[in-house]
């Protein structure tokens, strides 16, 4: 369904009931913070039906303590999809969110519907049967062929999960629904919003549903104006190709590690690492398959090289490993399953195998390191529902800004330049001359924070798209 059709919907179903005053009271265990206090809010679970069943929404709120700046409330979103985000407002403080943008705003934090506190779904799967939220690399076509078969077990599982009555109705669109609805029971006429990485597909989507409810908006690391689909998720190849090269710089001016004494060489060893790890896994679980998602994650983060070179060095020489093998998995299946929620019911993905296939050997040529992971199959090329996107449009007031770095693994520049152009005069877009993943907060570029600093504060925007 179309943007057109989706207004024209709500539209029909006429103003959204009053909503009652929130109750702001302790925060749940994980989620307690100095000054920051919880409430809860019923929502439709069927916005088509907005007198029907509600779901609990779970919120947050960090207040400004300086009556005299302060403007409104400052809606987030701490990414993922499938991340909480009650803990959000008070983590950005943690990471040095300037003094004036908490001065600013009431800083709100939200688990979205079917996350942790909101409602959450499961997919009911057993530890043993945790994935990575990133495609598997495929090696070659067998392993689509098997990735295939394990993805529809997934994907079945969902279906026949505890929770599988909610999967139709958890999306970016219901989630920036609820945002709205959140602002109403706040009592506020307009709200600004930040968040990063997965949360800019959310702003997206909440400033083209309801854009004169928004007043600053900014998005850090941005997916893209189609969130993340199928085109995205092909895009990891060439975020890794285009950050890779920092990596490189970096061990090759750090020969003790022994990876190489050029960039080049550092790169040649990548590949001859996995392709030893593909003929002779470790013993501890170790394949070729999982450094090269090990290696795709620690390229987030320059802090991470160190680390990172540790590992190659370790696998590298055949060296025992210091710990078990930690591969990040989450703890319970509720981060994955509702990741899958949102995902796959945000775009319709393809549905066959052989398409996949076909663009993993395509992306393995054009992007050597990870092309054949990001085009690899998941499990919403056998999701139960049927998808009902959101088209980004340039409907709305010119307050969006765009923060993003030229070389993000995660969410390779290419996507918030889509983003850019879908928004069109509703949007300026920052680049920072840096690489990783995030922007303001995590690499301290002077330039692009006191552009995002000055936005939120005063509203105030380049007048142009700018590079730092």
């Amino acid at each position: 369904m179309m943007l057109h059709a989706l207004l024209s919907m709500s539209l029909l179903l006429g103003p959204a009931p009053a909503t009652p005053a929130l109750q702001w009271g302790d925060c749940p265990e994980n989620a307690t913070a100095p000054g920051v206090e919880c409430a809860t809010l019923d929502v439709p679970l069927d916005y088509g039906d907005p007198g029907g069943e509600t779901i609990e929404i779970a919120i947050s709120r960090m207040k400004s303590t300086d009556t005299t700046k302060r403007h409104g409330v400052l809606l987030t979103n701490s990414g993922g999809p499938g991340g909480p985000g009650l803990a959000f407002p008070a983590y950005l403080r943690t990471l040095g969110m300037s003094q004036s943008i908490l001065d600013t705003y009431d800083v709100i934090g939200m688990d979205p519907r079917g996350v942790d506190h909101s409602s959450p779904v499961t997919c009911d799967l057993p530890s043993d049967e945790f994935f990575s939220n990133i495609p598997p690399y495929a090696r070659n076509q067998a392993d689509v062929t098997t990735d295939a078969a394990r993805a529809r077990t997934i994907a079945e599982k969902c279906a026949q999960s505890p929770t599988a009555r909610l999967i139709p109705h958890i999306s970016t669109a219901n989630t920036a629904r609820d945002l709205d609805r959140v602002r109403q029971a706040l009592g506020e006429r307009t709200a600004s919003y930040f968040a990063p990485s997965y949360g800019t597909y959310l702003g997206s989507v909440w400033a083209t549903m309801f854009p004169h409810t928004t007043d600053r908006v900014m998005l850090d690391s941005a997916t893209g104006p189609g969130g993340w689909d199928a085109t995205f998720s092909r895009l990891f190849g060439r975020g890794v190709e285009e950050r890779f090269p920092d990596f490189a710089k970096w061990v090759a001016a750090h020969p003790s590690y022994g990876l190489g004494s050029t960039p080049a060489a550092v790169r040649a060893k990548y590949l001859e690492i996995a392709a030893k790890l593909d003929a002779t896994p470790r013993p501890e679980g170790i394949d070729g398959r999982l450094f090269r998602q090990i290696t795709f994650a620690d390229l987030y983060y320059d802090r991470e090289f160190p680390a990172l070179a540790t590992k190659w060095q370790i696998l590298d020489t055949g060296a025992p490993l210091p710990a078990p093998s930690d591969p990040g998995l989450p703890s319970t299946d509720n981060y994955l399953a509702s990741q899958m929620h949102v995902i796959c019911n945000d775009s319709d993905w393809p549905s066959s195998v052989g398409h996949y296939r076909r663009a993993v050997e395509q992306d393995r040529k054009r992007w050597p390191l990870f092309g054949a992971a990001g085009a690899n199959i998941t499990p919403c090329a056998f999701w139960p529902t049927s998808a009902v996107p959101v088209t980004i449009t340039d409907h709305g007031p010119s307050n969006i800004l765009i923060l993003h770095n030229l070389r993000d693994p995660a969410t390779p520049l290419a996507g918030a330049v889509q983003l850019r152009k879908a928004f069109g005069d509703r949007a300026r877009l920052v680049t920072a001359d840096q690489g990783g993943h995030l922007a303001y907060l995590e690499l301290k570029n002077r330039c692009a924070d006191t552009i995002t600093e000055t936005f939120l504060t005063t509203g105030k925007r380049p007048a142009h798209d700018v590079r730092c």
